[in-house]
């Protein structure tokens, strides 16, 4: 089971530390969405730099290339990157069940990949076995997500979400059973997995026995009615976390996870898939008793000039930046802001350098961890309401 240690309560809100195979995660977190095993225009030293303490890949995306054979062979997600910190990975679901030729059963999810035209089916066992070859600490259960809001389409894909985790914790079991033993089917994962859980400029003593774990994922759309019966049946299975989907806005967000948070086991760290690209995410999010987040939204926006100060997002591309000598902003200690100023941000991004990502992914992907961890350090503190009232006030 994943060990995850409760340090202070407030309510819903948590202040925790998940302890995994590749180290721990002080929660709350922001874990930087590393899709294709990589954080867009980032390396993974920017990343350790600007202070993040996991990443998140998706599993569509790698089943589609490089392959899990790959990735078992460079022996997992964290020695093919150069992560040297806790992974995780979603199934993918919310990718798959967007293409527009998607054909689902009972069984899983036919579609045909973007990059060549080719058939590929996901069924919750192939679903595990991937994660388990791909090799992340925490693996996401896979799940059906709608792309209706109606009610009875909802409910059609949440209880069939449910039928699949009961299969993805089958599947699960069986793996960690064929790791523990060495029994190779050909399907499961080799016994031990090569590890980087040391730090820079160390070597490791030798391959490291690497345990996997599994979270269920709660759904149910905006209706709180399902969601209290998605987090029951969640919280009935032998799973080691939660997932909570489908969440696309803040809206609203507040009761969901109120109903969701009050019903999931205390003692197991929740992770709110997709959520992050606005700061009042992150303060609902936490407040109401999640742990970890992870968005594409941060470093996407930086790639198109749309930037994160604690005065509310700007657009580097306006005019109005061409002679502005000034930081970015004035209290950030990122990359960025310590040795570069908004005229010349301006300019790379008028001049299409792609130097003009880089830095901007820098300075968004440190302004949302760093907000995160300043939400924990309120919550150990107890000002985490005035941190929220004076930040929100001052953002928005």
């Amino acid at each position: 089971m994943l060990k995850f240690d409760i340090l202070k309560r407030n309510e819903l809100a948590r202040v925790g530390v998940i302890h995994t195979p590749h180290g721990d995660i002080k929660t709350p977190a922001f874990v930087g969405a590393a899709t294709r095993a990589t954080v867009k225009a980032l390396t993974m030293k920017e990343m350790r730099e600007l202070g993040s303490q996991a990443i998140l890949a998706n599993t569509y995306h790698l089943v589609l290339r490089p392959g899990v054979d790959l990735l078992k062979e460079a022996g997992g997600l964290a020695e093919f990157s150069s992560w040297h910190g806790p992974t995780f990975t979603d199934s993918g679901g919310f990718q798959i069940f967007s293409l527009p030729d998607v054909k689902i059963s009972e069984n899983g999810v036919k579609f045909k990949s973007y990059l060549d035209g080719s058939k590929f089916e996901m069924t919750p066992e192939s679903s595990m076995q991937a994660q388990w070859a791909i090799g992340a600490d925490i693996h996401m259960a896979f799940d059906h997500l709608a792309k209706s809001e109606n009610y009875e389409d909802m409910k059609r894909a949440m209880e069939r979400t449910h039928r699949w985790l009961d299969r993805c914790v089958e599947e699960h079991r069986r793996l960690v059973c064929a790791t523990s033993t060495g029994d190779g089917d050909g399907r499961g994962p080799q016994n031990v997995l090569r590890s980087k859980n040391f730090g820079e400029g160390e070597s490791p003593a030798g391959p490291v026995e690497k345990m996997q774990f599994l979270y269920a994922v709660v759904q149910g759309g905006t209706f709180l009615d399902l969601r209290a019966e998605s987090a029951r049946y969640c919280a009935s299975k032998e799973v080691d976390g939660f997932g909570i989907g489908g969440v696309f806005t803040a809206e609203g967000m507040d009761e969901m996870l109120k109903t969701v948070n009050s019903i999931l086991p205390e003692d197991k760290p929740r992770h709110l898939l997709g959520m992050g690209q606005e700061p009042i995410d992150l303060f609902v999010g936490a407040e109401y008793g999640c742990d970890t987040f992870d968005c594409v939204g941060p470093t996407r926006m930086a790639r198109n000039g749309s930037l994160y100060t604690l005065d509310g997002r700007i657009n580097i591309k306006n005019a109005k930046y061409t002679h502005d000598f000034t930081p970015l902003m004035e209290e950030c200690d990122c990359e960025c802001c310590k040795n570069y100023n908004k005229a010349y941000l301006h300019h790379l991004f008028k001049t299409d350098e792609i130097t003009a990502k880089v830095l901007a992914s820098i300075h968004n992907e440190h302004f949302v961890v760093t907000t995160v961890d300043r939400i924990r350090e309120a919550l150990l503190n107890d000002t985490f309401d005035e941190y929220k009232k004076e930040f929100l006030a001052r953002y928005y």
